[in-house]
């Protein structure tokens, strides 16, 4: 196989550089491989490994510096963050090994020894959320893995008894470290890492050993639609055909397992599975000719992936049965089914050459493997079914395919990280199951795992658990979904469940449709932060103590996280108020800057916990106090090609910086081939507002040379004048967001730009204390008070202060009149527990003078 451009797995032989190996006697050999990380091994027969293991894949690093010290058979090692002590005699113990906590290094002190265990690791993740109702099935709690951090300040990793890979430049295959170097029962191959309560410096060094998480495609940021149904080729197009209606954006296609023959309450097949559950054939009642079918998807620019339960091999009646047999030399007199073999070269090739390879040709953009049976493969004792055919169809599509390799499968084990999109699997539909999964998927980053893929709005209905879906539930699911690493809804073969967005009507259909919407305009942040992901290590959804690892909130404030570095979410799990029909949640906003709430426009000081409450076409997001978010326009439906406009959001509260990260979208070598171009503000004085654009620097296939960029400013009041590159243009402003908006600008790419806004008094007007949430509440009081009687009248100052936004569009010089009848009006209106009683005397008196 051709390796690509961007070596994405690097499964290769790894040997260190000499340069960061310190050795004791024949048998025991270091490497420093970061200044907080180093690998220790003991051989007795003096034979070091440099395969790459199924954990570690890269051991050749820039060397760090560090210092070694020998007295007699002792060896010290220093870096600034540990001190490695080795005495000599052989394998390591607690007698001869020992590893103290480095000066560079914040948090308690440690001095670690072998068979010492960590007290508060912070876990990673568990292989699936399958028939878990929260974190509980059939009354037990997951049993969620440890993750490679926790505040104890060190992590120990015993890769001993690992898989390696054999080193093959054609294809990299398992072996095992017997077949390498014979029988050493006692070897020892560690990995230790000294991070403190640097947590972000841990995953960052392990990215570097172990290899980094690949950026999947744009396209995968988008919305996925799947759904466990028969759909038919007719189906499918009028599906898409809704979504355009409705104007909703779509990416993906998740066609299951119908797709291919089925036989439902069928006799198990040869190998005790669901006969039908295993197919590679096109179900031709449904797909009569699929080739039409994903020439058309093509079309649409929709990204199309089977599902695949792969564990019965070939069924006689499969189209390519017969070539598989071959391929095999299995004897097909007795029609038997040709056995899977996921560990074997020979079968995996046959299954891609024979099978899958004419079906990519046609369309099938990526794989959606559904592994449920055996849990270890039935020919290498111990190697992981589900760890191992995440590598073989991620590195097969790496080596084959001219585009960048995706899969999305379920969680392996350590190291699968390096193989991009989970699928968590069938949770229960109900409140518990939402309140886990914030949790469940910021605790995956801690091994890396960071693009967890959840049926949003859960999976099926269990007793009485539910018996129907809940539109306030799935809307609040779907707002974490658009805030979480993979937007991807889907549900059982249930005729109830119907999770279309046009199933549903009023507030809970503005609450679905704008959840989709928000995750578009955000993608250019999204993709940025991957690329973040990609060469540090911390993922997008990350815990609390990343950033405030000092904070004990931190830690207790399981569900809340950051999404990407200027994002705060503070996820809704659970029914609003019924009498408010408020939602109400306790969110901590760490301390350190202020943070903007941005659905209903309140400024909230940071270092505090605060109650908060939102109806349901709010949400509890929160933006870094001067922040500037990288966007996408109203009007992206798709992310295939790139848009014509991008957008940067500056947030109210001060100065602040940010980058937009961009390359082809789908390609192989974006390690080296890309641009990035970064933004800052600044105040030249209390009532001017300077934003600049530095000029895009790198390159990547297809970039044009100018694109243009529009601009938003949120939280502030109308400009007394707008100068873009020291010239007056034309501005706009929306009402309902508070927000100032310039018109976009055709921006060459070696170009600086600047926009400046200019007020007459931008500290005496104060606008950021929930005007945009109130601006919407007094709007539905009256508009629901015309429901209750069509011939209500308002006053005339009630009404036009109803109409505040518009009138701050209209009338930029009477804005701070416009807000003060607005505030006056709210307090007897809104927030006036009479108000309906006081608005019928009005209107019987108004009546009574115009009957005079």
């Amino acid at each position: 196989m051709q390796a690509s451009a961007v070596s994405l797995s690097a499964q290769e032989i790894s040997a260190p550089d000499p340069k960061a190996v310190v050795t004791a006697g024949n048998d025991v050999r270091f490497t420093v491989l970061t200044p907080g990380s180093i690998r220790m091994e003991y051989a007795k027969d003096g034979k070091f490994i440099d395969n790459s293991s199924f954990v570690a894949v890269d051991r050749n690093l820039p060397v760090p510096e560090f210092n070694v010290r020998r007295s007699g058979k002792k060896v010290t090692i220093k870096t600034d963050k540990m001190t490695v002590t080795y005495k000599g005699n052989g394998k390591f113990t607690d007698r001869n090994l020992s590893v103290t906590s480095g000066k560079g290094l914040s948090g308690a002190k440690f001095v670690w020894k072998p068979g010492m265990m960590q007290k508060e690791n912070l876990k990673g993740t568990y292989r699936t959320l399958d028939g878990y109702l929260g974190d509980k099935r059939d009354g037990k709690a997951m049993p969620v893995e440890d993750g490679l951090i926790a505040r104890d300040g060190w992590t120990f990793i015993d890769d001993s008894n690992s898989f390696l890979f054999d080193g093959d430049s054609d294809w990299s295959w398992v072996t095992t470290r017997k077949a390498v170097k014979g029988d050493d029962e006692e070897s020892q191959d560690w990995y230790f890492m000294a991070y403190g309560e640097d947590y972000k410096a841990a995953l960052g060094d392990f990215s570097k050993f172990a290899g980094r998480v690949p950026i999947p495609p744009k396209f995968a940021f988008g919305y996925w639609w799947s759904r466990y149904w028969s759909y038919s080729d007719t189906e499918l197009r009028n599906l898409v055909n809704d979504f355009h209606r409705f104007n909703i954006p779509l990416d993906v296609l998740v066609i299951d397992m119908d797709w291919h023959p089925t036989f439902h309450d069928a006799p198990k097949d040869e190998f005790g599975e669901g006969r039908g559950w295993t197919g590679w054939s096109w179900n031709r009642g449904l797909f009569p000719d699929p080739d039409k079918m994903l020439e058309w998807t093509n079309e649409e620019h929709i990204k199309t992936t089977l599902n695949l339960h792969p564990a019965s091999g070939f069924a006689p009646w499969e189209d390519k049965y017969a070539e598989m047999a071959k391929a095999m030399d299995f004897d097909t007199t007795g029609r038997h089914f040709v056995p899977w073999q996921g560990s074997s070269k020979k079968f995996m090739k046959a299954l891609f050459d024979i099978e899958l390879h004419p079906m990519e040709k046609s369309g099938i953009d990526f794989w959606w493997l559904d592994w449920q049976q055996w849990l270890t493969d039935k020919q290498v004792d111990g190697l992981s079914s589900t760890w191992w055919i995440n590598y073989v169809f991620f590195t097969e599509k790496e080596h084959h395919g001219n585009v960048r390799p995706m899969l999305y499968h379920r969680w392996g084990g350590l190291g699968n990280h390096r193989y991009q999109i989970g699928f968590s699997g069938d949770a229960v539909i109900a409140w518990p199951s939402l309140d886990y999964q914030p949790y469940f998927t910021t605790c995956a980053s801690n091994v890396l795992y960071g693009y967890w893929s959840h049926d949003i709005g859960g999976h099926y209905f269990r007793g009485n658990v539910e018996t129907k879906l809940d539109p306030e539930m799935y809307a609040r699911w779907m707002q974490f979904g658009a805030l979480s690493p993979i937007f991807r809804t889907h549900s059982s073969k249930d005729a109830r469940i119907r999770k279309e967005i046009w199933n549903f009507k009023g507030d809970c259909f503005d609450a679905l449709y704008n959840s989709v919407r928000l995750r578009y305009e955000l993608v250019p942040y999204i993709y940025t932060t991957a690329r973040e992901f990609y060469d540090t290590g911390v993922a997008l959804c990350r815990p609390m103590y990343y950033d405030y690892p000092q904070d004990e909130q931190a830690y207790s404030f399981k569900n809340e996280y950051m999404f990407g570095d200027d994002i705060l979410v503070m996820p809704i799990t659970a029914p609003m108020d019924s009498v408010s029909k408020l939602s109400k949640v306790n969110v901590w906003l760490p301390e350190g800057s202020d943070w903007f709430e941005w659905n209903t426009g309140t400024m909230l000081c940071g270092g505090q916990s605060v109650d908060r409450s939102f109806s349901i076409t709010e949400y509890p997001i929160y933006v870094k106090a001067g922040s500037i978010i990288p966007m996408y326009c109203e009007d992206v439906n798709n992310l295939e090609t790139e848009p014509d406009r991008v957008r940067l959001s500056v947030f109210p509260g001060g100065a602040g910086a940010g980058s937009l990260y961009e390359d082809a979208g789908n390609d192989k070598d974006y390690a080296t081939h890309f641009a990035t171009t970064s933004f800052r503000t600044s105040f030249d004085d209390a009532n001017t507002l300077r934003l600049t654009v530095s000029a895009r620097q790198g390159s990547y296939e297809g970039m044009k040379d100018a694109r243009n960029i529009e601009f938003r400013f949120y939280g502030y009041p109308q400009p007394s004048e707008v100068l873009v590159n020291g010239s007056p243009v034309e501005h706009g402003y929306v009402g309902e967001q508070l927000c100032v908006t310039v018109p976009a600008q055709a921006v060459q790419n070696d170009a600086e730009m600047s926009v400046v806004l200019k007020f007459k008094n931008l500290a005496g007007t104060e606008i950021n204390d929930g005007l945009v949430s109130k601006f919407h509440k007094l709007s539905r009081l009256l508009t629901d008070e015309k429901y209750k009687s069509d011939h209500v009248i308002f006053p005339e100052d009630m009404a036009s202060a109803a109409e505040t936004p518009r009138k701050l569009e209209y009338d930029p010089e009477g804005f701070a009149a416009s807000i003060a009848l607005f505030r006056s009006q709210y307090a007897s209106t809104v927030g006036n527990p009479d108000f309906e009683a006081d608005l019928q005397r009005w209107n019987d008196v108004h009546n009574m003078k115009v009957k005079e």
